[in-house]
């Protein structure tokens, strides 16, 4: 159905899109192609939530010559006013003839409708380009607009042993790190517990190497109690901290932190813990789309058992540390956990393995 043509311009359009990793939230990542006698006439993709969307810069670099061009584009175009006009109609008034689509946008107010407008104007519409490839790169938006509730990721440092607990202060090596501070930049948020604070006292920014600043996501700890210091590094920027915990937290430490500017999310009590689903749910009602967790063995075991997390990733040190009372990455799961659609990538002499909790369809 599709040609090897088609596919190069729709894979040119997912790398136009992947180029706003992290800065589109709570919108999807889309790019576009405009083609015309086997040229690319114009491209463009969306850069952040508010701006323009990927078609209309793509029309706007094209002008008069999309007139009975092929755009392709790596998600159905919007069909209703949002902070934007709708894209079908632009798409439309440019005179387009033909439309290759890689996935209908899954949000209920588009899904299907913005297709619709645009055959009922005339134009051709194909789906399904490259559609594995466009889900995965909206994967956190898929989830959230379609659930209310944020994509969870759990990312660890591990030795081969499976400790994240060793001798030394890093088990990863630099380079990983410096992944992993770019993973932090394209969540809207990072999760950690009270004994990660106490013990490490980390920042949780997002420092890329070679800019000046990524952008920081926010930072939520679970402390049931609020037993961590408000002097800790994490609240070198309060307004961007979130602290999840119950109603056994003293009243005096939760006006202190609201004071200080950080937001306090409340749940019911489950073994004496922040309620995780229910946490989730509110993370989700706050709008914020993303997690990642960054917890030690007891955060990860609680999360993988309330069904909350997608996908994991595990950075692999090919150290053994062989130490019995060295923590596991989990600790206190009852039932085994088996990731699928796995992927393995060296990252110099380290290991990074990702996969998803659940079968994906």
């Amino acid at each position: 159905m599709f040609s090897s043509e088609d596919r190069k311009y729709m894979a040119k359009a997912l790398t136009l899109a992947s180029r706003a990793r992290g800065k589109t939230s709570p919108n999807p990542m889309v790019g576009c192609v405009i083609v015309k006698d086997n040229k690319i006439i114009g491209q463009g993709f969306h850069h952040a939530a508010g701006l323009s969307h990927a078609e209309i810069n793509a029309l706007n670099e094209a002008g008069d010559d999309a007139h009975e061009a092929t755009m392709f584009v790596t998600l159905e175009p919007c069909c209703h006013y949002g902070k934007t006009p709708p894209c079908v109609d632009e798409i439309i008034s440019a005179k387009i003839s033909k439309v290759i689509i890689s996935i209908y946008d899954p949000n209920p107010v588009v899904s299907g409708k913005g297709i619709e407008k645009l055959q009922k104007a005339g134009i051709i519409v194909e789906t399904g380009l490259l559609q594995d490839r466009a889900a995965r790169l909206n994967e956190i938006y898929n989830k959230y607009i379609t659930t209310r509730i944020p994509f969870v990721l759990i990312k660890a440092g591990m030795s081969l042993d499976g400790k994240i607990q060793g001798p030394q202060q890093w088990i990863t090596n630099e380079k990983s790190r410096q992944l992993v501070h770019k993973m932090r930049s394209e969540y809207d948020a990072i999760l950690v517990g009270k004994q990660t604070v106490l013990n490490d006292n980390p920042y949780l920014t997002s420092r890329i190497k070679g800019k000046k600043n990524g952008k920081n996501p926010y930072r939520i700890i679970i402390d049931s109690r609020l037993q961590i210091p408000i002097e800790s590094n994490v609240f070198t920027d309060s307004e961007m901290v979130i602290m999840a915990t119950t109603n056994a937290a003293p009243a005096d430490k939760l006006s202190m932190i609201t004071k200080m500017g950080a937001r306090v999310v409340i749940t019911q009590t489950v073994d004496e813990r922040v309620d995780i689903v229910e946490l989730m749910k509110q993370l989700g009602q706050m709008g914020i789309t993303s997690v990642m967790v960054e917890g030690g063995a007891r955060i990860n075991a609680s999360f993988l058992s309330s069904g909350v997390v997608d996908k994991m990733a595990l950075f692999i040190s090919p150290q053994i540390f062989g130490k019995r009372d060295y923590l596991s990455v989990v600790e206190g799961l009852d039932t085994a956990i088996r990731l699928y659609d796995t992927c393995v990538k060296r990252v110099e002499n380290d290991v990074l393995v990702q996969g998803y909790v659940t079968k994906r369809d």
